[in-house]
């Protein structure tokens, strides 16, 4: 468990499939003028040929828009990035320049709201987090002075950030007597008994479904019910994260979740409520996206 906490790092906010389902109810709102434009900046992208592989000139736009959704997650995985750990620290943490940007920004993918169900002394994440840096990526979209580059990086990372902050676990880390320096999101949760690798945070990445293949996630994008009236008007980033937190402590850590690591035993009622919310958290992430795109883009 010491190794864990030193060295474990939050899971992927929902799983490549559910950013690029989310990706896919976004692009399907965006304008003709903002596709284009997003059309454009992601061809910049040093992994466009692989994102469009296979799809039809008819079909590139969307497939790369979908798949772009996934590449701050891709980068984890590079050994051309460098990771700088889990604690932003100095100037570099925060930087913004472009693809010559080798970190991979871990910290910049959730902003843990820390609670705790017995009073065990609580930390917040600090800054940045995936609330500050969304605000920045999108004033650089809103740029009339930002390069096509930068942009282009921004976007990408605009596309994968508004997804992670609608994952419930991505907004909080819950302290308790047996995890007193918090559970990361529920990623030291566990559901089954060591040595076992499953956790509660990836059981919530895991609700829309698995899977790399991108035609895959947009037909499954299709099926999703749309989002509430209204919740694209919703532009702000700190409600989102709110929202997210408050459903972390009302229904991820429900029963037969307990206060400690467990290991637990999920229930069909608990997935089948995971489900449900995972749904309507990506129909929401998307609308908002496309709203924020079509509003900021120049």
């Amino acid at each position: 468990m010491v190794l864990v906490l030193l060295c474990g790092s939050p899971a992927n906010a929902w799983n490549l499939r559910g950013h690029m389902m989310i990706a896919a109810m976004a692009w399907d709102q965006l304008t003709p003028k903002s596709k284009a434009r997003v059309s454009q900046l992601l061809r910049l992208n040093p992994n466009y040929s692989d994102w469009v592989d296979g799809f039809s000139s008819r079909e590139k736009s969307k497939a790369a828009f979908a798949r772009a959704a996934g590449w701050p997650d891709d980068i984890k995985r590079d050994s051309g990035y460098t990771n700088d750990g889990e604690d932003p620290s100095g100037p570099d943490a925060s930087k913004n320049i472009g693809y010559d940007d080798k970190l991979m920004h871990r910290y910049w993918h959730y902003k843990d709201i820390a609670f705790s169900p017995d009073d065990t002394p609580t930390k917040d994440s600090p800054e940045p987090n995936a609330e500050t840096q969304i605000l920045a990526f999108r004033d650089t979209l809103a740029s009339p002075t930002a390069s096509d580059e930068l942009k282009s990086y921004d976007l990408v990372w605009l596309l994968h950030l508004v997804g992670d902050v609608h994952q419930p676990l991505h907004a909080t880390s819950r302290f308790t007597s047996d995890l007193p320096d918090g559970d990361r999101g529920g990623n030291l949760v566990k559901l089954c008994e060591s040595p076992c690798r499953n956790e509660l945070h990836a059981f919530w990445d895991n609700a829309l479904g698995t899977g790399p293949s991108t035609r895959a996630a947009i037909n499954a994008a299709r099926k999703i019910d749309d989002a509430p009236e209204g919740a694209a008007a919703n532009q702000d980033v700190h409600s989102w994260v709110g929202e997210s937190f408050e459903i972390a402590k009302s229904s991820a850590y429900k029963r037969p979740i307990g206060p400690s690591g467990g290991p637990f035993t999920l229930t069909d009622a608990y997935k089948r409520t995971t489900k449900r919310i995972a749904e309507e958290r990506a129909a929401i992430a998307g609308t908002r996206l496309a709203k924020l795109i079509n509003d900021n883009l120049q």
